[in-house]
């Protein structure tokens, strides 16, 4: 994306949200429009295709923090006013109002805003794509726009991995004419005004501004014969499915790269990246905790007393526990290397709690023997709560 598409777009704006917005707060605002826009529940629509292109655009600045302070520092730049020309016409080369050394610190000590870069080397990145010495950097085919989509999963699945095929309707590579654009059996010729660079450099005082070549709209070639199936663009909205590999242990809300999946680059460029969000269904039995599954098991209240063997599942198969005699309610036993597998090859454990279970109807006979053990059974020692009731008597 050119310096010139930062200064005119605001992304703000795109996913409606203020430019104090927390990342959180970008997340869900840009999650919202592309679930509206998205194109599988807005066929045939072209102004939702767009809209969800542009909420697209703006989340891959704004969710990223190196770039959104890129972002926002050269739209405070240019918005306020520091480099239009003076309305006397000014002295300055260009029309500048003031000295512009002055407001960057001095010829040569750079502004600690741009991370120390002088003057010349702000304007050299802005205007003269990055390149010493005013020649602009080629800029080829652009980048396809990343692309992002939401999977649920099983909770076993998500435990131990799983390969699922994946169904997306979004723009691919064009089949007819493989992405350069050009009707089969012709290529694209390089563009004869910027011969190949992407982009025109013009003086104006004492600098030069690089933008878009307006020839071949920034990509370098020219289509002369466009392809009857995407029209010269190299890229066609289809439906296409691809099997997506998510590694053992992934969890709920991790959201997972394909790089080169995303959207189709114009004309032949790279492609984007394909993001995916796990959404993990809670499982009837089992919790987690990290790399550790937790298991909720009851028992009597004579298996707590008296200890017993306790036979429980795992996600691939049952292990036997040993409850010990006098074992209290909440006690937490554990099963090692029966949790999540971890990415050395290690595995948590299960996490298993005892909750004593009190039967809410007992027959007569169990009712006589209860009491009976009643009679046998030492106090509960509550000392300290019947000294602290006495004196609050």
């Amino acid at each position: 994306m050119s310096s010139k598409d930062w200064i005119e777009k605001d992304f703000y704006a795109v996913l409606g949200v203020d430019k104090a917005a927390s990342a959180d707060d970008i997340k869900k605002a840009y999650r919202k429009v592309a679930r509206e826009s998205h194109p599988d529940h807005n066929p045939g629509d072209p102004k939702a295709e767009e809209r969800f292109k542009a909420a697209s655009e703006a989340y891959n600045v704004l969710s990223d923090t190196g770039r959104r302070r890129e972002y926002d520092e050269m739209r405070s730049l240019f918005g306020s006013g520091a480099f239009r020309r003076s309305a006397r016409g000014g002295g300055q080369p260009g029309g500048m109002p003031f000295d512009v050394s002055d407001m960057f610190g001095g010829g040569g000590g750079g502004d600690r805003r741009f991370g120390g870069a002088g003057f010349q080397d702000l304007f050299s990145s802005i205007f003269t794509g990055g390149q010493a010495g005013g020649q602009a950097a080629p800029r080829g085919p652009a980048r396809g726009r990343d692309v992002e989509t939401e999977v649920a999963l099983d909770f076993g699945d998500a435990v131990r991995g799983v390969t699922l095929p994946l169904t997306l309707r979004a723009p691919g590579v064009c089949e007819t004419c493989h992405g350069n654009g050009a009707k089969p059996g012709t290529q694209p010729r390089t563009c004869t005004v910027c011969h190949g660079a992407g982009v025109t450099t013009r003086d104006q005082g004492a600098f030069s501004f690089s933008e878009p070549c307006r020839n071949c709209q920034g990509v370098g070639t020219v289509v002369e014969e466009k392809c009857p199936e995407c029209q010269g663009s190299g890229g066609v909205t289809k439906t296409r499915t691809m099997n997506v590999r998510f590694p053992a242990g992934v969890a709920d809300g991790q959201r997972i790269r394909l790089a080169g999946r995303g959207e189709a680059g114009e004309r032949g460029g790279p492609a984007g990246d394909l993001f995916v969000q796990v959404k993990v269904r809670p499982d009837e039995l089992f919790g987690r905790t990290g790399d550790d599954l937790t298991l909720s098991v009851p028992v009597t209240f004579a298996e707590a007393v008296l200890g017993t063997d306790l036979r429980v599942p795992t996600l691939d198969g049952a292990v036997t526990l040993r409850v010990p005699p006098g074992t209290p309610s909440g006690r937490v036993l554990r099963a090692r290397g029966k949790g999540v597998v971890r990415r050395d090859g290690q595995a948590g454990d299960l996490l298993v709690t005892l909750d004593v279970v009190v039967p809410a109807r007992l027959s007569d006979e169990a009712r006589t023997a209860l009491e009976a053990f009643a009679e046998q059974s030492p106090p509960a020692a509550r000392e300290h709560l019947d000294a602290r009731v006495r004196r609050v008597s």
